[in-house]
């Protein structure tokens, strides 16, 4: 059976993470929208930088509900950016670090495979 999930109450019960750094506490950030195959759907908004993370298991759906976003990729050394704003999305392929900046803000919605791995490094490993 279909369902249907009303963002802006989900987003309403969890808190808009101020400053977030590689090593900060996200609890209380992402709310799991929905379970979905082997990962679940996500959503919440920070200001900041995030983690390094990856999904080794398939692909990430990432989608601007509101603000912008830089996201950066690594993978067997190569580097890309990409210049997010609200209403677009972009997909992370399988196994890729990357991070999230976001100076002014963001919100956004992830469909998210696991498990994540994620690091507090500065930068990923290499290879």
């Amino acid at each position: 059976m279909a369902q249907a999930y009303d963002l802006e109450a989900v987003l309403g019960t969890v808190t808009f993470l101020e400053g977030r750094t590689r090593h900060s506490d996200t609890k209380g950030t992402f709310a799991r929208v929905a379970d979905y195959r082997d990962g679940g759907i996500f959503a919440g908004g920070f200001s900041g930088t995030s983690q390094w993370e990856r999904h080794p298991q398939g692909d990430e759906i990432v989608q601007i509900l509101k603000g912008s976003v830089t996201l950066t990729l690594k993978s067997a050394g190569a580097v890309e950016t990409l210049d997010l704003r609200a209403g677009m999305i972009a997909v992370v392929p399988q196994n890729t670090w990357h991070q999230f900046h976001a100076p002014d803000g963001v919100t956004l919605m992830t469909t998210t495979p696991q498990p994540t791995e994620h690091i507090e490094d500065a930068e990923p490993p290499l290879g």
